[in-house]
């Protein structure tokens, strides 16, 4: 006879505050809650929850007691000052030299998809650690509050999956829209000029999420897009470079869509300045995974 599982620990039976992705950074205890279980329960070491909250190792918990489950104060790689709200949660944090992304994500009890979110950053500046790690930045830690139906409406993606335009609905608003397109107010009011800050996104309104016919440093060719506007070619102008022209256009993987006809190099288009990634002026190259141009002399 197979020997039957070990029942299952019972849950916490005390109450918790949580930040605003629903992270638990504070456990209120309850009658026969020892700090093994709280620790256990929040996948900290019995160490370090005593640590956080200055209790001697072995102390008994007293009901009521409000634990942290998130360090008290600066840490290794994230030694910068902090604010909170009136319930303790950290809500933005000043980063200093030397800090780095994981002691900024295990101070705050964060992953980096949420930092990042936080931010309204794109997820690929935040893994190239080129956003939260410089000194002097102050970041955020939590999203504002947005209406539950934000973010519901009709998206038009390109073929990298990106976001090109969104029809909004209502509740929809400039955060809710910052939170879940990456993208701040600033950005969404310049590539939308019949936007205004100070008014409310009325619903049905179709929102440009790249910069698109905003010519950026470093993009200042000229485009052609399909029937419902997502971007097909590019023309390069003098100064361009791979990195901006994929920001202008929502593009993930530029080269994918140059393949060269023969072989297995990088794409076919030429430079003008490799190290720095400029392109040579005057080519026109593919912007959509699913129509590469496959120069027929590679």
């Amino acid at each position: 006879m197979a020997a039957s599982a070990p029942a299952a620990k019972p849950p916490l039976g005390g109450q918790t505050v949580r930040d605003s992705f629903g992270n638990v950074d504070f456990y209120i205890t309850v009658a026969g809650d020892t700090p093994a279980a709280v620790a256990a329960a929040y996948k900290l070491s019995e160490a370090k929850l005593t640590a956080f909250n200055g209790l001697q190792t072995g102390t008994p918990l007293t009901p009521g007691t409000r634990l942290r489950l998130i360090p008290a104060g600066p840490a290794t790689g994230a030694s910068g000052p902090v604010t909170v709200d009136a319930d303790g949660i950290p809500t933005s944090y000043s980063v200093e030299p030397n800090d780095t992304l994981s002691g900024i994500t295990y101070r705050f009890n964060l992953t980096e998809e949420q930092l990042s979110e936080a931010n309204k950053v794109p997820f690929t500046h935040e893994k190239g650690n080129v956003f939260f790690i410089q000194a002097g930045r102050l970041i955020q830690l939590q999203k504002k509050p947005v209406d539950s139906r934000s973010g519901s409406g009709l998206s038009v993606n390109n073929s990298f999956g990106q976001t090109i335009f969104y029809t909004t609905v209502d509740g929809d608003s400039f955060d809710g829209l910052g939170y879940k397109f990456r993208s701040t107010t600033a950005q969404i009011l310049l590539y939308n000029p019949s936007l205004a800050a100070n008014e409310p996104i009325p619903a049905g309104t179709k929102v440009r999420l790249i910069p698109g016919d905003v010519k950026i440093a470093g993009a200042q060719g000229t485009f052609t897009a399909d029937a419902q506007g997502i971007p097909l070619t590019y023309t390069t102008a003098p100064g361009d470079i791979e990195r901006q022209v994929s920001f202008r256009f929502g593009v993930t993987d530029l080269r994918s869509a140059n393949r060269p006809s023969k072989g297995t190099g990088g794409a076919w288009y030429e430079f003008a300045d490799l190290p720095n990634g400029e392109l040579a002026p005057g080519q026109t190259i593919s912007l959509a995974l699913d129509k590469p141009i496959n120069n027929p002399e590679r």
